[in-house]
């Protein structure tokens, strides 16, 4: 009888005893998102003070714990990384690629490769199908399309480390990867007026992409710095090659045309490329062009052509390091902004330079 009693007591007390809080439990509470919640536990500067202080304080008087278990898990029994990229056929994203799972291989870690395709919708399922499969951290490369970021928040709200490469958020806080995508086109730049062009056409993605800014901001710093007056309607959005065959004829029309193209990558350069020798012109003799990445494209025209080389090899290889001593709890509450320094490839389809760098 007492002996039953004694189960009664602790099949009772195991009902009635409360699940750990968790930060959705605090996001419903207090009425805010999770994501909210998240940064303010980590005390990020974009939450208000107010609102970091009244969410560790609630988060203390209910001992909110992260989730031990969940990470415990990942790190000692699923030794997997998942990793998010637009598009696998691209020579800059295998490269960076090859350079993930060099690391992940040495480590002992399995890699599983997501692509988004470029679509938003699938960048969404890619994260969702991660977080069930419990994968140890998250690799990931915006699509181009990606304006809202609350599914990689989600990777963070759900205890798993992520890091960003090339196209980041920079509204989650987390490690980053990326170019030195200013430098970059500012010397691409720099170099086309040393060769003497005055009509720089610029050819960039998607504005709210960071490395579109980026790259934006170093093509016209460079026009600044040799006082060239910035031409708003050289600057359009053209990033692929089937756009750039398009759209670049519609500039070769223009009475004061560009004598050089500068091109956001390699893809939407060959178009140019291919569209300018159409049109009848000398490359580059009529006309000089310079992409960004160095891929198979720019080995592959005719004549070669000029680019910057991002060293995605070495970007995968960073990232996949950063990722890994975050799993291993080497590096908690510390967050790095990791730059991979561009150097320029010149080849056929720009001039030598004219001038000196002074």
């Amino acid at each position: 009888m007492a002996f039953t009693l004694l189960i009664f007591i602790n099949l009772y007390l195991c009902v009635m005893k409360k699940p750990p809080i968790t930060i959705k439990d605090i996001a419903r509470e207090l009425n805010i998102s999770p994501s909210t919640v998240s940064r303010a536990l980590q005390n990020h500067p974009d939450i208000s003070l107010a609102t970091r202080e009244r969410v560790q304080e609630y988060a203390k008087a209910h001992h909110y714990k992260p989730n031990g278990l969940a990470l415990s898990l990942r790190t000692n029994k699923n030794k997997t990384i998942g990793v998010i990229i637009p598009e696998i056929i691209h020579h800059f994203f295998s490269s960076v690629l090859s350079g993930i799972e060099e690391v992940s291989d040495e480590e002992g870690y399995n890699v599983i490769v997501c692509q988004s395709g470029e679509k938003y919708e699938k960048e969404v399922r890619n994260t969702e199908a991660l977080i069930s499969s419990r994968v140890s951290g998250v690799l990931a490369s915006l699509s181009k399309n990606t304006t809202n970021y609350d599914h990689f928040q989600e990777i963070v709200d759900s205890d798993i480390p992520l890091v960003f490469f090339d196209r980041i958020c920079i509204g989650i806080l987390t490690d980053k990867v990326v170019v030195d995508d200013y430098n970059g086109a500012f010397s691409v730049t720099e170099y086309l007026i040393q060769t003497g062009c005055r009509r720089i056409a610029f050819f960039s993605s998607p504005p709210h992409l960071e490395i579109s800014k980026n790259r934006k901001n170093g093509y016209l710093d460079a026009l600044r710095k040799y006082k060239i007056p910035v031409d708003e309607s050289l600057i359009r959005i053209c990033d692929t090659r089937e756009d750039a065959i398009v759209v670049t004829p519609e500039f070769l029309q223009m009475e004061d045309r560009p004598d050089a193209f500068f091109a956001i990558n390699d893809e939407s350069a060959v178009g140019i490329l291919y569209a300018v020798k159409q049109a009848g012109l000398k490359v580059p003799d009529d006309v000089s062009i310079f992409g960004f990445s160095n891929g198979r494209f720019a080995l592959a025209s005719d004549p070669m052509l000029s680019t910057v080389e991002q060293h995605g090899f070495e970007m995968g290889k960073n990232a996949a390091k950063l990722l890994i001593s975050k799993i291993k709890g080497e590096t908690q509450g510390q967050f790095t902004n990791k730059i991979i320094k561009t150097n320029l490839v010149l080849r056929g389809t720009t001039k030598q330079r004219i001038v000196n760098n002074e």
